[in-house]
């Protein structure tokens, strides 16, 4: 079984920055590919970022170029760097563990607010 903890969510202006932290407890956690989702209000569950524990990463159109994902697999531990952020990045973020195999499990975070505005 997988615990996940995200933290680093606040609030933040227009083009500014955070980095939101997600640390894993397991001892299999390299055999999950680690997702960041983010919801809005009154808006579906969305894929912002995936990492691969050999590094691979793939972003939603939505924030590439702006949000890096990077994975510290000795502190299971991921994390989402995200630059200028616009308003529209307002959500919810969590973090979810996905098992490379059916019998892993799916797990997910308790999320963490992201606030952007003026």
């Amino acid at each position: 079984q997988v615990q996940l903890v995200e933290s680093g969510g606040g609030l933040v202006q227009p083009g500014g920055s955070l980095r939101l932290t997600c640390v894993g407890s397991g001892s299999m956690f390299s055999s999950y590919v680690i997702n960041w989702y983010r919801q809005a209000p009154g808006k579906q569950r969305e894929l912002v970022a995936l990492i691969t524990y050999g590094g691979g990463a793939n972003y939603a159109d939505s924030v590439k170029s702006r949000f890096t994902i990077s994975r510290d697999n000795a502190k299971n531990t991921v994390y989402l760097q995200m630059n200028s952020l616009k308003p529209e990045d307002t959500a919810v973020y969590y973090c979810n563990a996905h098992g490379l195999v059916p019998s892993l499990g799916d797990y997910w975070g308790q999320g963490t607010q992201v606030t952007v505005s003026s």
